[in-house]
């Protein structure tokens, strides 16, 4: 998606989730908005059942909102549970996702696991391969390529799983976690990487993070509670 200069990678506009009704109705997140610029990475904080997972879900287009809007790219994706584009089909080519656990497939290499995510969207096997390669070199494990997963650390793991979410040059990309099962040298490497892809590919990027370390890496920090934003 070619979006122009200065629209901002994702948007959310007064997002509300409500789970249940009547005497069961729990509200999962309060008049939520947030503008991300490309190029911007914002770590979300907040203790458990703030309200994080499900803003993050919300805007990777997995758990839509009751009512509010989305917009990716400029595009509007949501507006209120409506989705406006083929959900699936757009997760795939303009979201990337990072999780607390790398979620490589075990039987592929970590070549395979970055092709993968080009060929379902219908790249060339020999393109496929060729962009993972770059996407493994840009990301400094090119001659890890051939290993499986099992032969990689955590952190060359996560690092296969940024490539794998970067594939497809999408102007989000989502992370939850993802440092909390590295000490605190890889971790670091890794929300270090977060700013280097941002900055070089235009991407947005936001990470839900209990991991206090590294947020001087973050251009903001935000924090969710009681399923409402501080800090924007």
């Amino acid at each position: 998606m070619n979006a122009a200069s200065g629209t901002p990678a994702m948007e959310a506009v007064a997002l509300t989730k409500i789970y249940g009704a009547g005497n069961t109705e729990v509200v999962g997140m309060k008049d939520v908005s947030l503008r991300l610029d490309r190029g911007e990475v914002v770590a979300l904080l907040g203790p458990s059942g703030a309200g994080k997972s499900t803003f993050l879900t919300a805007v990777g287009l997995i758990n839509p909102p009751t009512s509010g809007r989305i917009l990716i790219g400029g595009e509007t994706v949501m507006d209120g549970p409506q989705a406006r584009v083929d959900v699936r089909a757009f997760r795939r080519r303009h979201l990337g996702f990072v999780f607390q656990k790398a979620n490589l497939i075990p039987f592929l290499t970590a070549l395979e696991n970055v092709a993968v995510a080009l060929e379902i969207n219908d790249v060339a096997p020999a393109a496929a391969r060729r962009r993972a390669l770059e996407l493994l070199d840009y990301l400094g494990v090119a001659d890890r390529a051939g290993n499986h997963p099992s032969a990689l650390s955590g952190g060359q793991q996560q690092r296969v799983a940024v490539a794998r979410a970067l594939a497809n040059e999408p102007n989000l990309i989502l992370a939850d976690e993802p440092t909390a099962a590295l000490d605190s040298q890889r971790g670091r490497q890794v929300m270090e990487l977060f700013r280097q892809v941002a900055r070089e590919r235009g991407a947005g990027v936001i990470v839900v993070t209990h991991d206090q370390r590294s947020l001087e890496v973050f251009d903001r920090t935000l924090e969710m509670e009681d399923g409402r934003l501080r800090g924007t």
